[in-house]
């Protein structure tokens, strides 16, 4: 099964897709939080046949719900019911600095990456982290 994870933010979105078999997430696009946002992602989920979606759960380092959290959860709500799949949600602590901290592609320099990328990259790392747990469980 196909999942789609979600790095949800007030201003910008970052999408990752698992490979076929669900094992691992790679970095997909970045898209604004625009009122159309539900229609977008219902449709990529349609186009890429996913079966699950896996959102960051964001939470302050105290484990609290920050501002953020209840955004994602609205959304989750919103895809589950509209697409028709289930919502997962995996803790996204440090995602953000850990895409950031990726090394830069082959024949780059490791300056720092894009905004974009690590949006899209920390949506990848979220889902890597829930599909690899659900793998042991």
């Amino acid at each position: 099964m196909r999942y789609l994870g979600i790095d949800y933010g007030s201003s910008k979105i970052g999408l990752a897709l698992s490979d076929e078999a669900g094992t691992m997430g790679f970095p997909h696009a970045v898209v604004t939080n625009t009122p159309r946002l539900v229609e977008e992602l219902c449709a990529l989920i349609a186009a890429e046949n996913v079966g699950a979606l896996v959102i960051g759960e964001s939470r302050d380092l105290t484990g609290a719900e920050n501002p953020i959290a209840k955004g994602a959860r609205t959304l989750g709500g919103q895809l589950a019911e509209r697409a028709g799949v289930p919502v997962f949600y995996e803790s996204e602590v440090f995602t953000s600095a850990e895409a950031r901290r990726a090394p830069a592609k082959e024949g780059k320099t490791r300056a720092a990456k894009p905004r974009a990328n690590v949006d899209a990259s920390a949506a990848a790392l979220i889902l890597t982290s829930y599909l690899s747990r659900i793998d042991h469980e």
